[in-house]
């Protein structure tokens, strides 16, 4: 057992492999999987990966997913659509009173650059998946993670609240020109996508939901830390054409909205003053940057 897991998390892991017979693997597995060694894991959950002839990735939810209001049954049938497209590993085995979830591994591929057009390609392919009930709501996200920060940081909270205003004046401009809702993945940094068998998959659905495509293009964009020249390409790559003046200035809009809830986030979870001034920076500049 990985030793740096803390007891909790090493508890419902090993009751996770007790599940083992439950899982839905192909061919079906033989015999209690081992442990392997934790790879990457966000701040919402612990990622181990085991083996029991085929290699699996094992994912305990940690102590913030109910803060962030994440949908595991939902990340569960996006799973589902999403392998049955060639888009995603294929889920095995789900629990949510364990909080586990169990994926096919994808080994990478050797390192390679992800083009602009690819990246577009993948976004449109999972815009197209089955339609589902889950639907992003980004006041509601606002208003949870103001009051996260509000309870553990209330000087900082404070320092955010005129920021803050501007954002919901942003996303009054978004509803006012409300888009068709498409299957979003909303959390497509590169962390997310992953080079397996010379096919780009995403991977961590667990913000997926019904969304504005150009939602998850800013998403896309400003995680990867794109210029207002990387964006335009990007969503000129999504297009297929060059973009209307309503689309530029909505990717703009939509871009600081994220901007600022990817600030709340990461100051509810303790994040330095050095980690949170670059993105001050990135959101003040975007903000009175304009649509152009």
């Amino acid at each position: 057992m990985p030793p740096e897991l803390p007891p909790p998390i090493r508890h419902r892991l090993d009751r996770t492999l007790d599940q083992w017979r439950q899982w839905r693997c192909r061919p079906a597995l033989r015999r209690r999987p081992e442990v392997l060694g934790r790879l990457d894991s966000g701040l919402s959950n612990y990622s181990v990966l085991v083996q029991a002839g085929a290699r699996l990735v094992v994912r305990i939810d940690g102590p913030r997913v109910i803060d962030n209001g994440l949908n595991r049954q939902a990340e569960w049938r996006a799973l589902q659509d999403a392998h049955a497209a060639g888009l995603a590993p294929a889920p095995r085995y789900f629990n949510p009173e364990l909080g586990a979830l169990v994926c096919d591994y994808l080994p990478p591929d050797p390192p390679r650059e992800q083009s602009l057009q690819e990246i577009a390609a993948l976004l449109r392919a999972i815009h197209a998946l089955p339609p589902r009930h889950q639907r992003l709501d980004l006041r509601a996200r606002l208003q949870r993670y103001e009051s996260q920060l509000a309870q553990c940081a209330p000087r900082r909270a404070r320092q955010l609240a005129p920021r803050g205003a501007r954002i919901r004046d942003l996303l009054g401009e978004l509803d006012t020109a409300a888009a068709a809702l498409v299957p979003c993945h909303n959390d497509l940094l590169a962390a997310n996508r992953l080079y397996s068998g010379a096919r780009l998959y995403a991977l961590d659905w667990e913000y997926s939901a019904m969304a504005e495509p150009l939602y998850d293009l800013a998403v896309t964009a400003h995680g990867d830390d794109l210029d207002a020249a990387g964006s335009l390409a990007l969503l000129r790559a999504y297009l297929g054409r060059r973009e209307t003046t309503q689309e530029r200035a909505r990717l703009q809009r939509c871009g600081c909205v994220y901007r600022f809830l990817e600030i709340l986030w990461y100051a509810a979870a303790g994040a330095s003053e050095a980690q949170l001034t670059p993105r001050l920076a990135r959101l003040d500049a975007l903000l009175q940057a304009g649509p152009g």
